[in-house]
């Protein structure tokens, strides 16, 4: 009986991170994991930048994950806990078919509850400090909207 209340037990677990790891993902396919493990590996200097800054919790105790695939998008920095993505973007994004595509990105990833910040690699290469403070704000924000819900 105990042996086979442990395997309830763990079948429960397996399926509680099942369903995390399907809302932390909202469905990406095994080609968007494929391509995000690609963009690990291929960092620029503004993402290995903040990424110092971010890693192992020293960002107000906030987990982040790099280049995290979500649906048919990678994120360069989320934070599942507080339904947070960074991206931090290169001049291309200044071009007017990006700026609309990147418009698109954000109103698809805020339907699922996201809340989105965008910095320019310059930003956060000359401007690391005005950066950090405003992800410190905006996660303290954040976290005081959650505990009023």
């Amino acid at each position: 009986m105990v042996e086979e209340d442990r395997e309830n037990k763990r079948s429960e677990v397996r399926g509680q991170m099942k369903k995390t790891r399907r809302t932390m993902h909202v469905g990406a396919s095994p080609t968007t994991f494929v391509k995000a493990k690609y963009l690990r590996s291929n960092t620029t200097p503004a993402e290995r930048l903040l990424w110092k800054f971010l890693s192992n919790k020293q960002m107000e105790g906030v987990k982040f994950r790099q280049q995290h695939p979500l649906n048919i998008y990678v994120i360069d920095f989320y934070s599942h806990e507080l339904k947070l993505g960074i991206e931090v973007d290169g001049d291309y994004h200044n071009e007017k078919l990006q700026v609309f595509e990147d418009e698109n990105r954000d109103l698809t990833l805020t339907s699922y509850g996201l809340s989105m910040i965008r910095y320019s690699n310059d930003d956060v290469l000359l401007n690391t400090t005005k950066v950090l403070e405003d992800i410190r704000a905006r996660i303290i924000r954040l976290r005081e909207l959650k505990g009023k819900i």
